[in-house]
């Protein structure tokens, strides 16, 4: 019952986020906090139980809010301990994921050979656990290619840029096929 629970929290959290995006500040904010306050329940309630990777996913999306809220550091702690977790379960895909996730924070934050760290793990993981109908294999194939472009490493970041574009075209993200071209495009002018 406490997972059921954990796991509506989570969800009800998660579309509280998302619809704060358009709110006015004010209750942006106050939707955040909200948020924030069930992930960490949630959170709770999945480490009591033992539920290692509802916790991780809980605590993944709690840097979220956190990194929303503009705290950093919190936002990177919650990632590392989501990372630490999943590495001693099975779900691998989960790890990539969150690892991918962790690679998105340090490239925010200007840390660039942390972030390739974190992308060339994932996208080890995918390639050898997932396959071309995967929107996170995409996702992070994307993330890798576009930290090569702003490296200069543009031979790479095209061939990368293909892979994403093949990738998108193949589980029908026209978004993604369109932004892969451009940046294609643009590499090899």
């Amino acid at each position: 019952m406490t997972n059921q629970q954990a796991e509506q929290l989570m969800r009800s959290a998660w579309a509280t986020r998302r619809s704060s995006f358009d709110a006015p500040p004010e209750e942006k904010q106050a939707a955040l906090i909200g948020a924030k306050r069930d992930l960490a329940a949630a959170a709770a309630m999945c480490r009591e139980e033992g539920a290692s990777v509802s916790y991780a996913q809980a605590i993944h999306l709690l840097a979220n809010v956190e990194l929303d809220l503009g705290h950093e550091d919190r936002a990177l702690s919650l990632w590392e301990e989501s990372v630490a977790v999943l590495r001693t379960t099975d779900d691998v895909l989960q790890l990539a994921h969150k690892v991918r996730h962790l690679g998105d924070l340090h490239r925010y934050c200007g840390r660039l050979e942390q972030a390739e760290s974190c992308y060339a793990e994932a996208l080890a993981i995918y390639r050898e656990h997932d396959g071309p109908g995967s929107l996170d294999f995409a996702n992070a194939v994307s993330r890798m290619a576009d930290l090569k472009e702003q490296q200069g490493e543009d031979v790479e970041a095209a061939g990368l840029w293909r892979e994403t574009r093949d990738l998108y075209a193949a589980i029908d993200v026209p978004q993604g096929v369109e932004e892969a071209e451009r940046h294609i495009k643009q590499l090899t002018k």
